[in-house]
């Protein structure tokens, strides 16, 4: 199998991804418009590219984790993307979260011209990237997805190939259903304890080995409590990634109440200016209808 990988966009999740290849042995060629964090992957031992053909040419994998559809498109098919300098045969991994509609119409062009392509987004925010362990949905060729199958494991614990090319972004989207839906009922339960004057971080020790428990609840409720909103997974990508929802949901007949809703409490935080903080921040929309702020208790 190639060590030579190519890999595009490196933000809160892309960068720490890369270093994770890198670990593992890969030859990894960077691009970003970010140059800082170009050349820390340099130091790391990368190597920087000046352009989108040269990621390809150097390139027999090459990786996009961008934010959303049109970024994707833009550096995979447009005038100066990837399809135009990537080799026959070679294989483009997009593990950003995009929607199914998008992901295969990039799949259809790209197999005109011989390049293969597998969805693979993930799932387990920056601690998750930073120590390897991610959750990956994978739609592609079963053939294709073994060839590249090291290449995932170096980023990730959980691999599965879910189905064809849109399965994994499909697979993606339910998955995002279900976190922010978690963190919206979490967000609910913590301001009601609040307003009612008990120690919520004693009834979070007291729930969290019950049926209430979750990973989403042992990954938020510390930072709530100390009022750390530093996005792991920021709330405008998770606004987009819940409009996709919506909108593939619409199209093949689905209705999401639910989701629906909390489309408009993202808005809402956009709105108030909340747009880059932790999804975890979810919990400050309810906070301001009810006038009250979840936090530590004070000992007097």
């Amino acid at each position: 199998m190639t060590k030579r990988v190519g890999f595009i966009g490196l933000g809160i999740m892309g960068k720490p991804m890369t270093l994770n290849l890198l670990k593992a042995g890969f030859e990894v060629t960077v691009y970003d418009i970010n140059k800082a964090a170009v050349e820390e992957v340099k130091t790391a031992g990368g190597f920087g590219a000046e352009s989108l053909a040269e990621v390809a040419v150097n390139s027999d994998v090459m990786i996009t984790m961008l934010p959303a559809s049109h970024h994707v498109k833009s550096v995979v098919l447009g005038e100066e993307g990837l399809i135009h300098s990537a080799k026959k045969g070679s294989v483009i991994i997009d593990m950003s979260s995009i929607s199914p509609v998008a992901s295969k119409e990039i799949a259809a062009e790209l197999a005109q011209k011989g390049i293969h392509m597998l969805d693979a987004p993930v799932s387990g925010g920056e601690p998750k990237a930073i120590d390897g362990t991610l959750a990956i949905m994978v739609g592609g060729n079963e053939h294709i997805f073994e060839s590249v199958s090291p290449i995932l494991h170096a980023m990730g614990a959980e691999v599965t190939l879910v189905g064809d090319n849109g399965s994994g972004v499909t697979a993606k989207l339910a998955n995002q259903v279900i976190v922010n839906l978690n963190i919206a009922a979490m967000s609910e339960a913590l301001v009601l304890a609040a307003k009612a004057g008990i120690d919520v971080e004693k009834m979070y020790q007291a729930i969290r080995g019950g049926l209430a428990g979750s990973a989403v609840l042992d990954a938020k409720v510390p930072l709530i409590l100390d009022r750390n909103f530093v996005a792991g997974g920021r709330i405008d990508i998770n606004l987009k990634d819940m409009t996709n929802v919506m909108e593939t949901a619409h199209d093949i007949g689905v209705p999401l109440p639910l989701s629906s809703q909390l489309v408009e409490i993202f808005h809402a935080l956009k709105v108030d200016g909340k747009a880059s903080d932790d999804h975890g921040g979810i919990v400050q929309y309810y906070e301001k209808l009810a006038n009250v702020e979840v936090k530590k208790k004070v000992e007097a």
